[in-house]
């Protein structure tokens, strides 16, 4: 009978005790500058700019030593049916899939399976123009005598000389527009293009590839290259600038330059794992994050365009093999890649000297709008070349 009697009130203790982080979260926050913002802050100060912005949904997530210390979701997974953004649902991640698909590829030079340096023409087992993706698209660039020169390195660090994609072109075929590793210009045909060497030599599908040497041993349950029907309770739609529905996350073909889907905690855990030595050796994160071309560009977007800026040389600003990198900060070296399609836009940035990250995913056109308040306000990073990524108002 006492027992029972009890019952009530340990109930109605336990709803009067404070909310606590979850585990493995910490109340405070550690800035680059060594200053702290606490969790509550940090919260408030997100759902202020985002709501200002009219970003429909986001997650952002914190690693202080490589360790994950706050995450949260914010707005809206699906506005029709009014469903919000959990830390759980899974957002289309667009771009950043280069940055993973990079340390995978990594793996395979490990291994001894791949060649950074070896021309894709001879790792190739068959013409370009003889696939049946490439048969039109490829028809001009296989005569070119350049592009025997292109390597997987040049298709990493995005000195191929490709245009971002064939589509862009005006005949929509593949041209190089500079000799193979002379500068930068950011292709996602590059790292297409990589896929294709790397299932010709592994013989299966990227998609199973990366979920076996990637996504299952770090637990990353909310990612994958291709759509699953396991999302389906908890997945995030796309939204526009008037934050009108723009289409369902779905991608049922893998792409390495931007099919992956996941979630800010699930970046967490492989940014925390790549810079522990998990993912790759501490040898190949050194050649991963190894500066392959200087960057002096004004701006990454449009590709081709040859406009100098001082931003970029300010901080370092290079490219290593899938990732940005800011070489010369007073926060030490970092590493970073940004996500942009239609309905979703997301950024994620890891300092190395304190292994300090922080990972944005929104389902929105407006996300890019909140990012420069956002990783300055939560993370003190005032160091991101704001104007060459098209922060910048």
């Amino acid at each position: 009978m006492l027992l029972l009697m009890r019952k009530p009130l340990l109930l109605a203790l336990v709803l009067l005790l404070p909310a606590l982080p979850s585990r493995g979260q910490e109340t405070s926050i550690r800035r680059l500058d060594g200053t702290t913002i606490t969790s509550d802050e940090a919260e408030t100060l997100a759902r202020t700019v985002l709501t200002k912005h009219h970003v429909t949904g986001g997650q952002i997530a914190v690693l202080n030593g490589g360790k994950l210390v706050w995450s949260r979701a914010f707005g809206q997974r699906d506005r029709e049916h009014d469903l919000p953004m959990r830390p759980s649902t899974t957002l289309w991640a667009a771009s950043i899939t280069k940055g993973v698909f990079g340390a995978y590829v990594m793996q395979l030079v490990e291994r001894g399976e791949l060649s950074l340096d070896e021309p894709v023409a001879r790792l190739l087992p068959q013409p370009l123009d003889h696939y049946e993706r490439y048969r039109v698209t490829a028809s001009e660039i296989v005569h070119d005598p350049r592009w025997s020169s292109i390597t997987p390195r040049m298709l990493l660090n995005h000195t191929s000389g490709l245009a971002n994609f064939a589509t862009l072109e005006p005949d929509e075929k593949m041209h190089l527009h500079f000799t193979p590793g002379s500068r930068f210009a950011y292709s996602g045909e590059g790292l297409n293009l990589l896929q294709l060497v790397v299932e010709e030599r592994k013989h299966r599908p990227l998609d199973e590839l990366m979920q076996e040497a990637i996504f299952t041993p770090l637990k990353m349950d909310r990612t994958s290259m291709i759509w699953e029907e396991r999302f389906i309770e908890d997945v995030a739609d796309r939204y526009g600038e008037d934050e009108k529905l723009l289409g369902h996350t779905r991608r049922d073909h893998a792409r390495g330059a931007g099919s992956m889907t996941s979630s800010a905690e699930d970046l967490a855990r492989f940014a925390s794992a790549l810079m522990a030595g998990r993912v790759i050796k501490p040898a190949s994160l050194k050649e991963l994050l190894a500066p392959g071309i200087r960057i002096d560009e004004l701006k990454q977007f449009p590709t081709l365009d040859e406009a100098k800026g001082t931003e970029g040389p300010a901080v370092g600003l290079a490219y290593g093999l899938g990732w940005g990198l800011l070489t010369r900060t007073r926060f030490g070296p970092a590493f970073f890649k940004e996500g942009h399609g239609d309905g979703a836009q997301n950024f994620m940035i890891c300092f190395t000297r304190r292994r300090d990250c922080m990972i944005i995913l929104t389902n929105s056109d407006n996300g890019e709008k909140a990012f420069r308040e956002l990783l300055e306000g939560i993370l003190g990073d005032t160091v991101t070349p704001w104007r060459w990524e098209g922060y910048a108002p």
